[in-house]
Formats: structure tokens, sequence, C-alpha cells
């Protein structure tokens, strides 16, 4: 890998890991349909002019329906139910419960019939759920089980997103997707978002994290994950997805003084060894398309592309 690959890959890997301790900041002052709204809001304002500027909006209007889904279980669905799920539990328990995606991808490409599901694919997902049950079974206990719930659907909705950008979604360009589906989320998240603002301003804290979300973790963050991929190719690309539970880890710890106990390490240590397994091709393929291609037909995802699908992330 290059020089700039190695910049591109340790940023993203990064920036994909920090939006766990934003949202725990933000959502102190702000109700989650208000920082959604204020977080989609912004980042439209950053994307939309680039993807006008490069025509990249126009060819999405045939597909609005399609568009419209892929928004509501990308981006609608999943960052609301974060910002519930840590109005109660900790950042870094939350980065840890939605390492499951690609676990639950695994199950979806099985279940649609994309892929196989050989024995050590099967023994990872054992072990990968085994994970998910020490954390929830000894970090969160009986205590906050809406929460829990509320990131489960989460990693429902983060696996099925990309089932649905590879069949109706593939052929069209990245960047004018994200952007178009930035836009929409923040239309419909206009009144709610309004009429549960709060009536106090928030402090300086929470508008610094809604900043940090919308311009780090979002514009800038699509920038450069879609600069990675052409950069050193969608397969390579994808392991962040096992390195942002790491960060959203350490970062709950170290800055928000998070508790970590011996069922946080071995949970995390069983989803990840669960995800790699669940996620590891059988056999060599001598090229892998980027997840959302700029050009050509629709097409199926592998487990791998499923858990790095570009927006599916915090």
């Amino acid at each position: 890998m290059s020089r700039r690959g190695w910049v591109l890959f340790l940023a993203m890997g990064v920036i994909w890991g920090i939006p766990y301790l934003l949202i725990k900041v933000a959502v102190e002052d702000l109700p989650p349909a208000s920082l959604v709204l204020a977080r989609t809001s912004l980042a439209s304002l950053l994307l939309v002019p680039v993807a006008v500027g490069r025509g990249l909006l126009r060819p999405l209007l045939p597909f609005w329906r399609p568009m419209l889904v892929y928004t509501l279980v990308e981006i609608c669905a999943p960052w609301i139910l974060l910002g519930y799920a840590e109005t109660q539990l900790s950042s870094s328990l939350t980065g840890l419960l939605v390492a499951a995606v690609p676990l639950v991808a695994a199950v979806l490409v099985k279940a649609t019939g994309h892929e196989p599901m050989s024995l050590p694919r099967v023994v990872g997902l054992l072990v990968g759920f085994c994970g998910v049950a020490v954390l929830v079974g000894f970090d969160v206990g009986a205590s906050a089980p809406g929460p829990v719930a509320a990131v489960g659907l989460v990693a429902i909705c983060y696996a099925v997103g990309p089932l649905v950008l590879a069949r109706h979604l593939a052929h069209l360009p990245s960047l004018g997707v994200v952007a178009a589906s930035l836009v929409v989320a923040a239309v419909l998240y206009l009144p709610v978002g309004l009429a549960r603002w709060p009536d106090e301003v928030p402090g300086a804290d929470t508008w610094w994290a809604v900043v940090g979300l919308a311009v780090v973790c979002t514009a800038v963050a699509f920038i450069l994950f879609f600069e990675l991929i052409a950069e050193v190719g969608p397969a390579r690309s994808t392991v962040i997805t096992y390195i942002n539970p790491a960060v959203a880890l350490t970062l709950g710890v170290v800055v928000l003084d998070e508790q970590f106990t011996a069922a946080t390490g071995a949970g995390f240590a069983l989803i990840l060894a669960g995800s790699v397994l669940s996620t590891r091709r059988e056999r060599p393929v001598e090229a892998v398309p980027a997840p959302v291609p700029a050009g050509g037909g629709s097409r199926d995802l592998s487990t791998e592309e499923v858990a790095a699908c570009p927006v599916a992330e915090p």
C-alpha cells in the first residue's frame, strides 16, 4: 500500500470511530431528532454544492423511490436510533455493539442467496454473536433493553442498506447518492427536529460535537472514503470496519472515562474475530468493484462490501 493509501486508511479508521463519542456529548443537550436534523443539514450544505458542480444529482432523479428507501434505512432510522441508544448506553459499548454489522450482513447475504455459507463463516457468526451476548449480558444486563434493541436495529439497517444500493443504485455516482440522501434526511427531519429543539441554547460542547459529526465524520469522511477506495481498492478499504470499534472504545474510556471491564475486552475480541471469519472470501477474485461505482449496472455485494458500505457509518 502506498504512503497516501496508509494515510487515508488511518484517517478513516479514526474518523469513523469518533462519531460515538460526539453523539454521546451532543445528546446531553439535543434530542436525537434535533441532532439528526442539525447533522444532516450542515453536511448537506457542504456536499451538495460539490455534487451539483460535478453534475452528480441529475442522474438520481429517475431512481427517487429506491433513493428514499436507502435514505430511510441508512441515515434516518439508524442515526436517530443511535442518538436514543446513547442517552442510556456508553459510547464505547454502543460502538462495540454496532460492530456486529458484518455479522448481520453475512446472515443477510446468505439469506438472499448471494453467497454460500461455509463452515468457517458459520463458526464466525457463532463466535461473533457470542461476543454480542457477552457485552449485553455482562456490561448491560437487564437495565437497558430498549437502547440495546435500538442498536440491534441499527446493525440491521446498516446491513440492509447496501443490499438496496447494490440492487437499485449501484450504477449511480457515489457522492451524488450520499449528498442526495443527506438532503432527503434533513427535509424529513425538519418538522420533528425543530419541534423538539430545546428552549435553552445548547452549550459549546454540543455545538462542537454537531460540527464534528457533520463536517468531519460525514462530509469529509465520505470524500476521503471514496479517495481510499480509488487508492487501495474496495477489498482493502473494508478493513476499517474492524478498526472503528477499537477507536470508539478507546475514546470512550480515555475521554469520557467510561468503564472498561473484562467482559468489554472479551466481547470486542469475539465480535472482531467473528466478523473477520464470517466476511472472509472463500476464494480469490481478480477484481472487486467499489461498493458504489460511478458507472455500470447493478450487482450483488459480497459480505465484505456490505460490511463497509460508504454510508454504513454512525
